[in-house]
């Protein structure tokens, strides 16, 4: 690759795009609602979510030194991550607590950088995080799952006009937050019902001697935080 062309990627990554009109932002942001409130929809769209839970409990396992052994994303849209380490301490501890906080924490990210408009780069910097992920997937739906959801990013980036380019970018960031929102209060029911024994939240309890029931407040506080300030980025405000 020459100097010129290597420039030339460089400015299209740093670029700032044209700001969509309002009504736009607000479409995309009723379609990704559509995605998230209705039952039928939401259990194929939550697999979307599940990558992002999962890819939150990999990246900060990472983070913080211990050893990522492999990630599996299922059919039921659930997903288990495995790292290696010493099993308390801080480490463990922020890898047990990114999985609930990582879909509205990646949407906020994506909302500060769609204001900047900093459209290529977000699609540019999703595409990256799906490819790292990508090589720790072990499983076949996990990887039939993290390469469709790739392709489409690399197909968008690269040959779709500046107007779609923003239409996805906008519609992936509003349902980052709006489906960070649905599974803290489908944990919580399940929860009132005895279910899910051994979820974040109930490790994270085991793990810092800190109730779970705070923890499942920290996931709604993050999780409605990023919504509201994710949204008025997003909308302008």
């Amino acid at each position: 690759m020459d100097s010129t062309t290597t420039a030339g990627l460089w400015d299209r990554l740093t670029g700032i795009q044209p700001e969509p009109s309002w009504w736009l932002v607000v479409l995309t942001g009723l379609a990704a609602l559509a995605a998230v409130v209705p039952r039928p929809v939401w259990l194929l769209s939550r697999n979307a979510i599940t990558i992002a839970h999962e890819g939150g409990h990999g990246l900060l396992a990472l983070l913080t030194g211990r050893r990522l052994d492999g990630i599996r994303l299922h059919s039921d849209t659930s997903g288990v991550t495995v790292s290696s380490g010493k099993p308390t301490g801080l480490g463990m501890i922020l890898t047990a607590a990114a999985g609930y906080t990582a879909p509205s924490l990646l949407g906020l990210g994506g909302a500060a950088l769609l204001s900047a408009h900093r459209i290529t780069l977000l699609l540019w910097a999703a595409t990256a995080l799906l490819l790292a992920m990508l090589v720790m997937i072990r499983n076949a739906y996990g990887l039939l799952t993290v390469v469709l959801t790739g392709a489409a990013f690399v197909l968008v980036s690269w040959l779709a006009p500046s107007g779609v380019q923003a239409v996805f970018a906008y519609a992936v960031v509003w349902f980052l937050l709006l489906g960070g929102v649905r599974p803290v209060f489908e944990l919580q029911a399940k929860r009132r019902h005895g279910g899910a024994p051994d979820s974040d939240a109930d490790q994270l309890g085991r793990l810092t001697h800190v109730p779970a029931l705070a923890w499942l407040l920290l996931f709604h506080a993050v999780a409605l935080c990023s919504l509201i300030g994710g949204g008025r980025w997003l909308l302008g405000l």
